[in-house]
């Protein structure tokens, strides 16, 4: 099965999670998996949440920005990946100059 983001919808989620400004997202969903493609403009993040029935992988694409990771924060950029494990709480803020471009996927637990 092939996913093409680059010819997919894309969504915009105004301060998902609680989070500021916007999420920008090209997103596949079935019974097993999200699979998404996002966007953080600079100042913007995915709030504070948890991940009480699933964990979540995120690979960093383009940028630069923080992770807070059950109240502590971990630098992430370009090539690095921040996995949340299940029941756990995370938030991806992009603190940097450029967009923020991540994939990721959330299996459904």
């Amino acid at each position: 099965m092939i996913i093409d983001f680059k010819n997919m919808e894309q969504s915009v989620i105004p301060n998902f999670y609680g989070g500021e400004k916007e999420t920008c997202a090209k997103m596949y969903s079935d019974d097993f998996n999200r699979v998404l493609v996002g966007k953080l403009d600079p100042g913007a993040s995915i709030g504070y949440h948890q991940h009480s029935t699933s964990s979540e992988i995120i690979y960093i694409l383009q940028g630069s920005g923080k992770v807070l990771i059950e109240g502590e924060y971990e630098p992430v950029s370009a090539g690095e990946c921040h996995y949340c494990k299940k029941g756990q709480s995370h938030s991806l803020i992009n603190s940097g100059e450029e967009e923020l471009v991540f994939f990721a996927v959330v299996p459904q637990q």
